[in-house]
């Protein structure tokens, strides 16, 4: 299956615009004395320094560094552009051109580096210390000291006032349905055919499902 290929203006803008600045960068440096390969290598030099801190400006790099670095590259190829559309003559070039030309590599090589190896990677490649656990006996409420509970030996005998005491509330005997006592006596017979023992309270309880005054109640019932 072959694809269509899309026309983007954009693309093709980019193309253009960037083959001209390779060939005008490639003319100065030319006149500037650098030829040969050297001559193509200033303009690949140029354009990476400026992809790189524009790369760095769009992945949260440091600001300043990167857009320092891309405002060199760019006045670079501005300067290289303006330079080759007569406003200097390129066959007896000046002093300063020669100088900057010549000067460029070791300015790109510092830019790539301080822009690859920047302290936002280095800070990245560290991982994070974990936090310290929380002390939790100093973070914890001090505990109360209570009062020791009184024994018989040192309880304060108490003081015959010659009051009578009053009689304690009598507590009033649970009522259970008829209908639940011969529930809990299946349950009991079946507990009794299958273990051979008479069932206990707390197993009559977590059977049927009642509170333990109530399972009291019914197992006395059924004694």
């Amino acid at each position: 299956m072959v694809r269509s290929i899309r026309f983007d203006a954009v693309l093709v803008q980019a193309v253009i615009a960037g083959a001209l600045s390779f060939a005008h960068l490639q003319e100065v440096a030319a006149a500037a004395g650098q030829t040969g390969w050297k001559a193509w290598a200033y303009p690949i030099s140029v354009d990476l320094l400026l992809v790189a801190a524009w790369r760095r400006l769009r992945h949260g790099g440091p600001a300043r560094l990167a857009w320092c670095w891309f405002v060199i590259a760019l006045v670079a190829s501005l300067g290289a552009n303006v330079a080759t559309a007569g406003f200097l003559d390129l066959q007896h070039p000046p002093a300063w051109l020669r100088f900057g030309v010549a000067g460029w590599p070791a300015l790109a090589f510092l830019g790539g580096t301080l822009l690859a190896h920047s302290a936002h990677d280095r800070e990245a490649a560290v991982p994070a210390e974990p936090a310290p656990a929380p002390d939790l006996e100093s973070d914890a409420e001090p505990r109360r000291v209570t009062d020791p509970v009184p024994t018989p030996e040192t309880a304060p005998a108490a003081v015959d006032s010659g009051d009578p005491i009053p009689a304690l509330p009598v507590a009033e005997p649970i009522a259970v349905p008829a209908a639940l006592v011969t529930h809990a006596r299946k349950v009991a017979d079946d507990h009794h055919a299958r273990t051979g023992n008479q069932i206990d309270t707390d197993t009559l309880r977590a059977r049927l499902g009642v509170p333990a005054p109530m399972a009291d109640a019914i197992a006395v019932q059924l004694a």
